[in-house]
């Protein structure tokens, strides 16, 4: 069989929709790959943000084996490509070199997550996940969403993951980003991570040492080597939850500030689920199509870590020239342990961080935000169409018609004034396609 696609005179876009005609089984050369299918959407529909332009094309894939065929279909080509979970943490822009991309888009379908008897197999079943409730090992397929996984296995009695619940995205994600809320974060409970490595193309099960995780951070988060095709968490039997030691969700669940700090204080992982969602409600931070305040990114920030005492001293005496004694007595700050990895942030009431040598130090970039000046729900003068959000400043949102220049202006506004305010350069969180922020 004489495969045409590499003709010199095809231009980008067109070599893009042959191969997509070939993986549709409608062009010359046909290529069918089981739990793979063409569609067409934009990044808008593809994205919490709602925003950037359409791709070439889609291919959707339900299963490892899929996203592994069709990247290696698409690499042996050298098809520019992008593979898309959830979308809660892509800035995507509107320009030539996102309408040249084709997305490989994980999706599980829209079915129940249920659980199964076989923990053995791979996840790659109706559902896409196997839940063993007895030695609370639980694999997902990537594509399945995050908070439908956490939600199944809070209700088979398991607890490790409840903390986490309403983040938004999907399971391969999570380990990428390490991705953390209310004093916990995937590290805690990351088994091992099956990964299709591009350069061997062999799909193959890989230890959380090998993926170098800290604060929001993976090596896998800033590189195209792999692509995540399944998770395994361990989660505890007992239905309790991990240890209650960020304050906010902590009092919520009645457990003071010397209990907290202790680190002891387990509730039933579905009762601090339900706080959690409550709490992340109240800021905006769970997906609903009819409030703007939703239409983000999730945190656009991660909290800045500054070390040595000398920098923390910097700001801090920055913090007290432009809000007084009393802002800085109220002003979040926390020492990361070195090498403390998700207990170090956890025991510190914080998301979890990371540090090395000379001690390293957490603020807060909303507290930062906010007192230099930018309050929630905030935009651009003359320009509303994105704007912070309303319930919470951490969180840039789309207000219905913004375009990726839009939360750019947004974004770099924000940053400059942090900056200017504190001396703390903010870093953003999401992952930026066809468009930056410097």
């Amino acid at each position: 069989m004489t495969d045409s696609t590499n003709n010199a005179h095809f231009t980008s876009e067109e070599r893009a929709h042959h191969l997509l005609e070939r993986l549709s089984g409608t062009g010359a050369d046909p290529v069918s790959i089981p739990g793979a299918r063409v569609t067409s959407r934009s990044f808008a529909e593809m994205t919490t943000l709602r925003i950037g332009a359409a791709p070439a094309g889609v291919v959707e894939c339900s299963s490892a084996e899929a996203v592994a065929q069709v990247v290696s279909f698409l690499d042996a080509h050298t098809q520019p490509l992008l593979v898309v979970g959830g979308g809660s943490n892509l800035v995507v822009g509107e320009g030539d070199a996102v309408s040249q991309l084709v997305v490989v888009l994980l999706s599980a379908g829209d079915g129940d997550v249920g659980d199964s008897e076989d923990a053995d197999g791979d996840a790659t079943g109706e559902t896409g996940v196997t839940i063993d409730r007895e030695t609370g090992v639980v694999r997902a397929f990537a594509g399945v969403e995050w908070d439908q996984l956490v939600a199944a296995t809070v209700e088979a009695g398991l607890g490790g993951l409840e903390c986490l619940s309403g983040i938004p995205g999907s399971v391969g994600a999570t380990p990428v980003q390490n991705v953390g809320a209310y004093g916990a974060e995937v590290a805690q409970v990351l088994r091992r991570v099956q990964l299709y490595d591009r350069t061997s193309g062999e799909l193959e099960w890989v230890e959380p040492s090998a993926l170098d995780l800290g604060y929001r951070y993976s090596n896998l988060k800033f590189t195209s080597r792999a692509v995540v095709t399944s998770v395994e968490f361990q989660l505890t039997t007992d239905g309790l939850s991990v240890p209650l030691r960020f304050g906010e969700l902590a009092r919520r669940l009645g457990v003071d500030a010397d209990e907290a700090a202790a680190g002891e204080i387990r509730r039933p992982a579905a009762d601090v689920r339900q706080a959690v969602l409550e709490l992340r409600a109240g800021k905006g931070m769970v997906l609903d199509s009819a409030d703007h305040d939703t239409w983000s990114a999730g945190s656009f920030f991660t909290n800045p870590i500054v070390t040595g005492e000398e920098a923390r001293d910097a700001v801090v005496a920055a913090v007290r020239e432009k809000c007084g004694d009393d802002g800085v007595e109220s002003m979040p700050l926390y020492p990361v342990k070195a090498n403390g990895g998700a207990a170090a942030g956890a025991a510190a009431g914080t998301d979890a961080g990371t540090g090395v040598g000379e001690p390293q130090f957490k603020f807060s970039a909303a507290w930062l935000i906010e007192r230099a000046g930018f309050a929630k729900g905030w935009h651009v003068p003359g320009n509303d169409r994105a704007s912070l959000s309303t319930k919470h400043t951490l969180a840039l949102t789309n207000r219905g018609s913004a375009t990726s220049a839009d939360v750019v202006e947004l974004a770099r506004a924000v940053r400059a004034g942090v900056q200017e305010a504190f001396g703390v350069v903010l870093e953003p969180e999401p992952i930026w396609v066809g468009v930056s922020i410097d």
